[in-house]
């Protein structure tokens, strides 16, 4: 993952925001390296994350994938006819095309990481300027693992490359030995 940014797409209203969304649903932007995670497997990750059966309560919070052309829309329909295989039963989550998308609210991007004080200051210490915190890898990588995604080995591998002080990488360590059950893993 080489970042992600939160917003709005599947609409027609111009430049949607939270108090007025209009007909646009609430999405992740994902920028991935194709070298290393396939298209597919973002697709694999994206239905394990939600349940794809249930049926959206409504257009803000729909269950979506946007796709950018023809090539990933059959590759989503695809993955879509083989989640509906698995689950036995018809998958509620829609594919569409990605008309546009606008970047949702400077306080949307990155909430969770921005809920823990210590990891914010470390990140906001590298990332002075909000522009470069929402891209960087680094923080999407944290914001994962302050929302409880990954695991303790994949935590091991990278956490050295996480640009975190002594004092990060134990803030960082000590919530998700919390949140993970850390020493299970």
């Amino acid at each position: 993952m080489i970042r992600t940014r939160v917003g709005y797409a599947g609409g027609r209203q111009d430049n949607p925001d939270y108090g007025h969304i209009g007909d646009h649903t609430e999405t992740v932007q994902v920028d991935y390296d194709p070298q290393r995670i396939s298209y597919t497997e973002l697709l694999d990750i994206f239905w394990q994350s939600h349940k794809p059966s249930g049926r959206s309560w409504s257009r803000q919070y729909m269950n979506a994938v946007f796709y950018h052309d023809d090539r990933q829309r059959q590759v989503a329909m695809d993955s879509k006819a083989e989640v509906e295989k698995t689950l036995g039963q018809a998958v509620k989550t829609e594919v569409a095309p990605l008309r546009t998308f606008t970047m949702a609210e400077d306080y949307h991007q990155k909430y969770i990481i921005k809920q823990h004080y210590d990891l914010n200051a470390e990140m906001s210490r590298i990332y002075p300027l909000h522009r470069d915190f929402v891209d960087s890898t680094a923080v999407a990588r944290l914001n994962g693992y302050a929302s409880g995604h990954g695991d303790k080995d994949q935590l091991a591998r990278e956490i050295d490359r996480l640009g975190l002080t002594e004092a990060g990488k134990k803030a960082l360590t000590d919530m998700l030995k919390r949140k993970w059950n850390y020493d299970r893993q």
